[in-house]
Formats: structure tokens, sequence, C-alpha cells
């Protein structure tokens, strides 16, 4: 089983602003694949494709609160580090831009940091999405990511969240080298 785990913050008042990006990149997942959500035994919603053998969740913890979810879904099925993919926003790379790597460090997320500290190790993979529009400010990035996309980048936006899920389908279906070659190069 492998287990795709978006980053994001719950509530309305969040749902369009950058900081949900890995959010809404396991949605659309989910409406690809035809697979509904429903609430885990901790802080997250989940939803599994027993065929594929794909568990998609969303904490509901809040950003910087989310590795408490990642551990849970570890216990809960069992999962090892590498089993866990973390899709989530990178301020630090242009929008659009997809850089998916096998292990690493938290780059200044908050939301990751929780992740390797609550995991205990950084060796699980990620996908970082890059949400850096050129011709605005991004620090303090904290402000940034809770603003929206401008209009004019929408195309972009969906464009990225598009070919993310085509690299968590090539990763569940494929292997991760696999979508790293073929995604990071984009």
């Amino acid at each position: 089983m492998i287990a795709f785990v978006g980053l994001g913050n719950i509530g309305d008042s969040y749902s369009n602003t950058k900081h949900n990006a890995g959010f809404w990149a396991i949605d659309q997942y989910s409406h690809r694949n035809s697979m509904g959500f429903q609430p885990g035994d901790g802080e997250y919603v989940f939803s599994k494709n027993k065929r594929s053998q794909v568990l998609l969740v969303k904490p509901t913890t809040m950003m910087n609160k989310s590795g408490r979810a990642v551990k849970d879904i570890m216990l809960r099925w069992g999962l090892l580090p590498s089993q866990i993919v973390v899709v989530l926003d990178d301020v630090d790379l242009p929008l659009g831009t997809i850089r998916i790597r096998p292990k690493g460090g938290d780059g200044c997320h908050g939301g990751l940091r929780n992740v390797i500290h609550h995991v205990k190790t950084g060796s699980f993979p990620r996908i970082r999405l890059g949400i850096a529009e050129i011709s605005e400010d991004i620090r303090p990035s904290e402000k940034y990511v809770l603003k929206p996309f401008k209009k004019g980048s929408k195309k972009k936006v969906e464009l990225m969240i598009s070919r993310c899920v085509d690299a968590m389908h090539c990763i569940a279906s494929v292997d991760l080298n696999r979508a790293m070659g073929t995604f990071n190069s984009q």
C-alpha cells in the first residue's frame, strides 16, 4: 500500500489559499479515481482504493500539526515511512514546478517539519508543488502562503495540480524513480 498525504488547512477561509495545494492534489486524485472520503479514527479524513492499494489522506489538524495524522495512519495501516508520500506547497519553487524527492529535510515548511518530528525521520518521499508567483513578493512567506493565487495564474495552477496527480499515479503504478525522472524534468 502507498499513502498520499496532502498538507493543507481546513476551513472555508483557507480553501483557496496557496498553502492548500497539497489538499487540491489529493482532491483531484480522488475525483479522477471516484474515491470518496470518510472520517478516520484520528484527526484526518481518508479514502482507500483497495484495488490499487492507494490511500489518500487529508489531516484535519491544520497545516503545522499534520504529523499527528501521519503517525496515526502509519500505525493504523502498518505503513513504513517509505510508503508515505507527502504532497505539499513550496514557496521557494516557481509556480508550476514539481519536485519529487525520496527523502529530505523540512525546507522551512512548518507542516513538513511537524511530520518529520512525529515520524522521527525525513526518510519518506515528498512531492513539492511550486507556488511562488514571479510578480509577487513571497516574504514573509507565512503571509504569502495564506493568500489565493492571482486570477492570471489559475491555468498554471490547474496544470501543476493535474501533473501532480499524474505523478502520484506513476508512483503508485510504476515507482518513485520513474516519477522523479518524468516529472522533475518538466
